[in-house]
């Protein structure tokens, strides 16, 4: 248990250094204006930017390291691509719950479940881009129908 403590202790900082550095922000603006030199509309560029939000935590070890370090750059590009702020917020705080499952590493329960035995690795990522695909077609699908009944958008 501590050394999962030291491990995430190190991964909070690290994420926290690249919002410090500039990176983040620098990173952020880019997308932005990469976004809005292609026209898009508020609905196409939220859902581009979802997708590179729950694709990207493959790159990250940790959910709190993942959200640390991009969750307000992320916020800051839906809101400046017109997605209403709201709808942007939830929806990334939702993606951030979903993206848990998809590789041994992206959730504390996940590398329990790993490390205990459970699964062989292939099956991990295996099971993890189904679970991906269906929870992207529940909330693209059903979601999107309550989020617009709830008037987020």
């Amino acid at each position: 248990a501590w050394d999962n403590l030291a491990w995430f202790a190190v991964l909070v900082g690290m994420a926290g250094q690249l919002t410090n550095l500039g990176i983040v922000s620098w990173m952020s603006n880019c997308v932005a204006k990469l976004l809005q030199s292609f026209s898009l509309s508020w609905p196409v560029a939220f859902c581009v930017l979802e997708a590179s939000y729950f694709l990207i935590h493959y790159l990250f070890a940790s959910q709190t390291g993942h959200v640390g370090a991009l969750y307000s750059a992320f916020l800051a590009m839906h809101i400046a691509a017109g997605v209403p702020s709201v709808l942007s917020a939830l929806a990334l705080a939702f993606n951030t719950n979903l993206f848990g499952a998809i590789t041994h590493y992206s959730s504390g329960q996940a590398a329990v479940y790993f490390g205990a035995g459970y699964m062989e690795l292939p099956d991990v990522f295996r099971l993890g881009f189904i679970t991906a695909l269906i929870n992207t077609l529940i909330w693209g699908v059903v979601g999107t129908i309550w989020w617009k009944f709830l008037g987020l958008y």
